[in-house]
Order: C-alpha cells, then structure tokens, then sequence
C-alpha cells in the first residue's frame, strides 16, 4: 500500500507543468487544488514550482536544468516528498527521486494514498488495494534501484531479477484475488438492487467536497461522515426519503469526482459507481461558492459521459449559497443550466424547493396505463413486474386489468408485452 503519512506532516513541494492547453494561470488553479490534497492526505506544502514547456522531457518531465534546481529546492528546505500534478512515468519517477534523493509522486498516487486514508468498510479497502496495485505493478522497479548500482557480478543480476519477478508475481496474483472479492461484492449489490428495484432512485454526484452527503443528511436524518476534506465519502450511501405526496424515494450518496482522476480507481470503484448509474435521477451537485465551478461542472460531465450514465434525466443542485456575497449572477445560472435549484444543505436553506423539483422530474418520467389483458396472459402479466410497477390488478370473466405505472425508458416494453398478449389499452 502507498504511504504518505508516515510523519505527522510531511513537507512538500508540489509541481506543474503548463503545456498544451494547459496555460500557467490554469495550472496554478490545478496546484491551489493539488495543495488540498496534500493537506488531506497530511503533507505541508512548502513551495511550488511550474515550468512552461511545449512538450513534456521523458526522462524528468521538466527539462534536466529545472529538475536539478528541483533537487537543490529540495534540499534547501529539507523536503520530504515532491508531487507531480501530472501522472509520471515509472521512468520519470525513477529518475527524479535518483537525482532529488526524496520521495517522488504524482496526483494519482496521492489521491490513491488520500483514498486509503478514508477506505472504512471492506469494499472500499478491496477497491482501493486493487487500484494502488495496478499503480504500483509496473512502478515496481523504483524498488530495486540498488541492485541496477551494482555493476554485473556472479550472483548479483540474476538474483535480482529473480526477486522482482516473484514480487511481480505476488502482485499479479493478489490483484486476480481483489478482482474476484469484487465480482463477488458486485453480485452482491447487483442483488440488493434487484430488491429495490420498485423504488424511484435519485443519485447525488458531483466535484469532491460540494456537500453531497449533508444533503443526504440534512434530507433523510442521516449519519454519514460530513468532513470539510476532499473524499471524505468513499462508500455509496443509500437512505429512503419521503416525498411531499408520502412517495418514497431512495436517494444515494457517491463518492465524489476530480479533475484527472485515475482511469484505474474508476475501473476499482465500478460497483461503488454502478449504484449511480442504476439511478432514476442524478442530483448533480455544485458548489457554486467555488471560484472555479465551471470547471468542476466540465470535469464531472466528463467523467459522466466515461460512465456512460450522462443520457440519465439531471437536476443541478447549485449548494452553498449561504457563501456567497453576491447572487447576482444567479439567474443567469438558472437560465443556463435548466433544471436547477439554488440551496444550502448546512443552512437547511430551500431544501423543499429540492424535493420539490425532485418530485416534478420523477412525475414527469413515469406514465401510468391501465391495460386489460386475456385471462390466459398471466406470462405477460408476470414479465410486467420487470419493467413497471404494478398499483392494482382487477380480475372479472372477461379479463384481467392491470393498472401500472412506468418509466420512459420501459414504456416501449410495456407496450410490446401489451402486443403480445394481444391487450386493449383503455
């Protein structure tokens, strides 16, 4: 497992790069949010340093002149560990901790280290185990460097290569294990949601740190953990919520996005992931006291669109309102980004505007038929408890009704099952 906290705090120095569409004004925004996570995960950050280059060195990322002046930084402070915000090559990372005698890591390894951090029940721990191995596997020779200073000798490389190969194996092996401990769990939710699958469900997703889970508390009398820290919620938070028409919803916490996040912590995290996209509704929500909202809003749809979930019905949920010294701008927003709402989940401000508007798109996804079938339909009948909810069946000579009520997306079904069976729709 990566640590980073293995001192109180550790003293950091953090560094980007501006290249590409990357400018330098973009980049220090990226590093302002990089010193975050290194706070979250226990580091004290004591300089940053960016460099502009048109194409990034492959041997140290920053040209060898500003990657020496790096290790004379390092030294200068007494630095503990150096943070790319760009993921490093295992050869540029090599590198650089030989030439800056320190620890060298990038964004994704701090993120995976905050991740192990807050990892609490035993899914999380299996997840994130999972993606720090597939980090580490093909980093693995940064642990061997004092074997590649020996030069030849009997007994010496071959022995070397040996333990690597074994250490290689060993984690290979582990990560089939951690794989099938996650079918397994998959399997498992995939069950539970089977159980739930009569139930509207509406999905809280959004940047880290925008106040998902105190809307689930502030809305359903929930527990979960409330930290003013980046991924504080790592585990999919599920709780019922009762509507104004005494509908019963189930609402679900996820874990929060970021800008760059790790291809493989999404793949680790895909049954935590699955819950969103087994959603009715996604409740995106927006810190919209951040400075750099939009951006945020960018990330998370694209991390959406990776999910292949964006295509699901969304409601903004601009939060934390109560933060800001001006609103003006506010109804531009709402004209921008219809449907929204505009809250403060810790202030307990317009909530019911939330379950409102939460109410209205629900009611707007579902149809209700009543449909009258042959008595010897009772197949289809059965089908139809897969693909709507069934509110009440009326038997007589002639026939059965069945009144139901369905989403969009299982109309089209209904309606084929209703052709088959040869019902009239009344």
């Amino acid at each position: 497992m990566l640590e980073i906290s293995s001192k109180a705090r550790e003293r950091a120095i953090i560094v980007g790069i501006a290249h590409g569409d990357q400018n330098r004004a973009m980049v220090n925004e990226y590093l302002d949010e990089l010193e975050l996570l290194a706070d979250t995960a226990g580091a004290e950050v004591l300089e940053r340093v960016v460099q502009d280059r048109h194409r990034l060195d492959p041997s140290y990322m920053l040209g060898r002149g500003k990657a020496e002046e790096l290790a004379q930084m390092a030294k200068y402070l007494d630095a503990d560990l150096i943070v790319f915000d760009d993921d490093l090559t295992p050869a540029q990372a090599k590198n650089l901790e030989i030439l800056c005698k320190i620890k060298v890591i990038d964004r994704s390894g701090l993120i995976l280290d905050i991740f192990a951090k807050n990892a609490r029940t035993r899914e999380a721990r299996t997840q994130v185990e999972l993606a720090q191995l597939n980090y580490l596997l093909p980093r693995l020779t940064r642990q061997w460097t004092h074997l590649s200073r020996q030069i030849g000798g009997i007994g010496v490389r071959g022995p070397g290569e040996t333990q690597l190969e074994v250490d290689r194996r060993l984690i290979r092996n582990r990560i089939r294990v951690l794989g099938r401990e996650l079918e397994k769990i998959g399997k498992q939710r995939s069950n539970r949601r089977k159980s739930r699958s009569d139930l509207f469900k509406a999905a809280l997703v959004g940047y880290t740190n925008v106040g998902k889970s105190t809307i689930l508390n502030a809305l359903t009398n929930a527990d979960v953990l409330v930290e003013d820290q980046l991924f504080a919620t790592l585990d999919s938070t599920i709780r019922s919520l009762l509507l104004d028409d005494h509908q019963r919803i189930l609402l679900i916490d996820t874990v929060g996005f970021i800008r760059k996040l790790p291809h493989h912590l999404i793949a680790s995290f895909k049954s935590t992931l699955e819950e969103a996209a087994d959603a009715d509704l996604l409740l995106h929500v927006i810190d919209v006291s951040h400075s750099a909202f939009r951006d945020q809003i960018a990330t998370v749809k694209t991390v959406l669109h990776e999910l292949a979930i964006d295509d699901r019905p969304l409601l903004h949920v601009f939060n934390k309102i109560d933060l800001l010294e001006d609103r003006s701008f506010l109804a531009d927003l709402e004209r921008s980004f219809e449907p929204c709402v505009f809250i403060s989940a810790a202030q307990g401000v317009f909530l019911g505007d939330l379950v409102r508007k939460v109410c209205e798109l629900m009611n707007q996804q579902e149809d209700i038929y009543s449909i009258k079938f042959p008595l010897s339909a009772s197949k289809v009948i059965a089908k139809l408890y897969q693909v709507a909810k069934i509110l009440n069946i009326e038997y007589s000579d002639d026939g059965v009704v069945v009144e139901l009520k369905s989403d969009r997306q299982n109309s089209g079904r209904v309606l084929r099952l209703t052709e088959e069976a040869q019902g009239v729709r009344l």
